[in-house]
């Protein structure tokens, strides 16, 4: 296992240790450390997944408003 090390303001630290009373707090801050690689993994395929879209939109066909207002109707019972 590893041992990391880091700074945090004093009041971080005070909120932190306060909250997680009588809890091994290793454990807790890898608990943390997860949850936050997940979200930016998260974070990071969303944005690949906008870039997809945005990139297949270059290459769709046009359509006027004339042609989206028909193909809404004719989709409608």
């Amino acid at each position: 296992m590893a041992t990391v090390n880091f700074s945090v303001p004093d009041d971080v630290k005070d909120a932190f240790n306060e909250a997680y009373k009588g809890q091994n707090k290793s454990a807790v801050i890898a608990d943390l450390m997860r949850e936050a690689v997940e979200r930016a993994q998260r974070k990071q395929r969303s944005h690949e997944a906008i870039a997809r879209i945005l990139e297949r939109r270059k290459h769709a066909p046009a359509m006027t408003d004339e042609e989206l207002r028909a193909a809404r109707e004719d989709g409608r019972p």
